[in-house]
């Protein structure tokens, strides 16, 4: 996806709101329908059926008919593809979505017959929205040729943007065959192997001080009040600059690692249990869960999944994931594993030949060691799918 900040004039705004409400109110009227099902009734309404629905609603409703009849039969698709995503047991069941929070309509077609894109000036562009005409976007790099289609969305800071639908090339290897590793950690986003310590950036101090005192105002504020909107977009804007620092850490570092290794060796963590609440249940309640809670903020600030998932879309079959088990208890030089040697969140002094180095290095390059021993262990003939699910393309990687 190439992501570009929109600029629509008030009037655009307030068009492109009306299309994203269409959206959502399709898409939950869909997601009711196929939430009365049971084992033993008649199937939900497929997507053929919904548009015949669709073509009676806007016959009887004026508010549904003023709007886009693509946007609103784009919405029933997307959705037709999600339920198939859903039994396919790719993705997640299709859910409401809650004014605020999902803003956003799809258009899909050949560029140029349903859709076009112009370039107005050197870092202004436009796109063609249905009904609305051309709406302005900072051109800030050149809009994929291949692009079939394209996504406007709002976030809950109040910008839109405009996504076109484009796989990029991937970043070739540098052709050296070094490998490195990386461990992620909560005190040091990423520690590699090389010994750097890469952190991502969250908000200053005078952010975060401001942060917490919209949040108790927001506490105070009567529901459905104008401060309390007020509030809660300070909210947004501020959450969504931190957002923005960290997706632009993530994507920095994701490229140098491609273009500077051939292989990049991490952890195999399950980010997505780690992050699960254990508040539990009424009848067994969790232990710790302030505590936990804070660990999974934590987690999620330093982008452990999106930097993997970044690293895997721009150096496929490059990326090894390896197992975590004794990685931060074992002694990089000697190979000794003792609890004992872990001084402290930063320090590593092995009880056994006395090596200090930080202990979050000293784990990447327990994570690049094995990474590199799969890589002998491939060469010696042996099972690679033993150690560790690899793509082919590494395989061939390693081996050759």
């Amino acid at each position: 996806m190439s992501r570009y900040r929109l600029q629509p004039s008030p009037a655009q705004e307030a068009a492109m709101l009306e299309h994203c409400g269409h959206a959502r109110f399709v898409w939950n009227l869909a997601v009711e329908q196929h939430s009365y099902w049971k084992p033993g009734r008649k199937s939900a309404p497929g997507f053929a059926e919904q548009c015949r629905q669709l073509t009676e609603a806007r016959g009887e409703f004026d508010w549904l008919r003023a709007g886009s009849q693509v946007v609103q039969a784009q919405a029933l698709k997307d959705f037709a593809q999600a339920m198939a995503n859903f039994f396919g047991k790719t993705h997640r069941k299709p859910t409401y979505r809650k004014r605020g929070q999902s803003e956003g309509f799809r258009m899909v077609g050949k560029r140029g017959k349903h859709w076009d894109v112009r370039r107005v000036s050197h870092s202004v562009g436009e796109v063609q929205v249905p009904k609305i005409g051309w709406v302005r976007f900072r051109w800030s790099r050149a809009v994929p040729e291949g692009a079939k289609s394209y996504r406007i969305t709002r976030d809950p800071a109040g910008r839109w943007f405009v996504a076109f639908a484009a796989i990029p090339e991937p970043i070739p290897a540098p052709g050296t065959g070094e490998v490195v590793g990386v461990d992620r950690g909560v005190t040091v986003s990423a520690a590699v192997s090389t010994g750097e310590m890469l952190n991502a950036p969250t908000l200053r101090d005078t952010e975060k001080a401001r942060l917490l005192r919209l949040l108790r105002k927001l506490a105070r504020a009567k529901r459905g009040s104008n401060r309390r909107g007020e509030t809660r977009l300070a909210i947004a804007k501020l959450k969504a600059r931190e957002t923005d620092r960290r997706k632009d850490w993530v994507e920095k570092t994701s490229t140098d690692l491609a273009r500077r290794f051939d292989v990049i060796a991490v952890e195999d963590l399950k980010v997505k249990n780690m992050t699960r609440s254990a508040k539990g249940t009424v009848e067994a309640p969790g232990k710790n869960v302030r505590q936990k809670a804070g660990l999974n903020r934590s987690i999620l600030a330093n982008g452990w999944g999106q930097l993997v998932t970044r690293l895997e879309q721009k150096a496929p079959g490059r990326v090894v994931k390896v197992n975590p088990a004794y990685t931060s208890q074992t002694c990089n030089t000697c190979k000794h594993v003792a609890r004992e040697s872990r001084e402290s969140q930063a320090l590593f002094l092995c009880v056994a030949c006395g090596h200090q180095v930080n202990a979050d290095v000293n784990a990447a390059r327990n994570i690049r060691d094995i990474a590199a021993g799969l890589a002998v262990t491939a060469r010696g003939g042996l099972p690679l799918g033993e150690s560790l699910n690899r793509e082919p393309q590494l395989e061939l990687l390693l081996v050759g």
